[in-house]
């Protein structure tokens, strides 16, 4: 049901999840959050929170949404926030799906799949964060692998919420920025996360992530 949505969505929703249609419906977004703040951010959270459940286009989108309503923060907690709920809707769906039981195997099995499955339980908060910090990794991938490994889903949702908060906020900000970019007529920047400055911390992040994962692999080679 959801691979059907997320299908539909990309040819149905693909036009109306844009920055062309935001640009367009500008003032009165905004009239309507001043109006009314508190339904603003529910209605917010909730259509954030679908688009990454049935892993629908727009989550960029979505994101600048968030920082152009409601600034970087707390924007970028909304967003964070939804995101999270929205991935771990997906995950507990993957997972009651083909997840149980695809784990189930991978833990019956022998072989190189089996040791894939141990290792990747020996360095599961390692793993999680990583996949979240990567941005060449695609989200919904780090929603549907856990899934099908068996991850807790406790440590699912913490990693999620700590791991996004660096990108998240990156677009966050480039969101909150978008009425001077909507003045003058331009499109935002969202190459801004491959640039330097910002690009650099976040890698920093994923070598702190992947180094205890290393460090395992040169113990279990030593015997250590």
């Amino acid at each position: 049901m959801i691979a059907v949505v997320a299908v539909l969505g990309a040819v149905l929703l693909r036009d109306w999840l844009s920055f062309e249609t935001l640009a367009q419906n500008r003032t009165r977004l905004l009239e309507f959050r001043d109006a009314n703040y508190l339904a603003c951010v529910l209605v917010f959270m909730a259509a954030y929170i679908a688009v990454v459940a049935f892993s629908l286009p727009g989550g960029t989108i979505a994101t600048l949404t968030g920082g152009f309503l409601f600034s970087t923060f707390p924007g970028v907690v909304f967003n964070v926030t939804a995101a999270t709920i929205g991935a771990t809707a997906i995950f507990l769906a993957a997972r009651w799906g083909l997840g149980d039981r695809l784990a189930r195997r991978m833990e019956a099995g022998d072989g190189l799949i089996r040791r894939i499955k141990a290792g990747i339980d020996e360095s599961q908060w390692e793993m999680l964060f990583l996949i979240r910090l990567v941005p060449a990794v695609p989200f919904f991938v780090a929603n549907l692998v856990p899934a099908f490994v068996a991850v807790p889903l406790w440590r699912f949702v913490v990693t999620t919420f700590l791991g996004i908060i660096p990108g998240t906020l990156v677009f966050t900000s480039v969101g909150a920025g978008l009425g001077a970019v909507f003045a003058s007529g331009g499109r935002p920047d969202l190459g801004i996360i491959f640039e330097p400055r910002v690009l650099l911390p976040i890698l920093g992040l994923c070598v702190l992530a992947a180094l205890p994962i290393l460090l395992k692999a040169l113990r279990g080679r030593k015997g250590l």
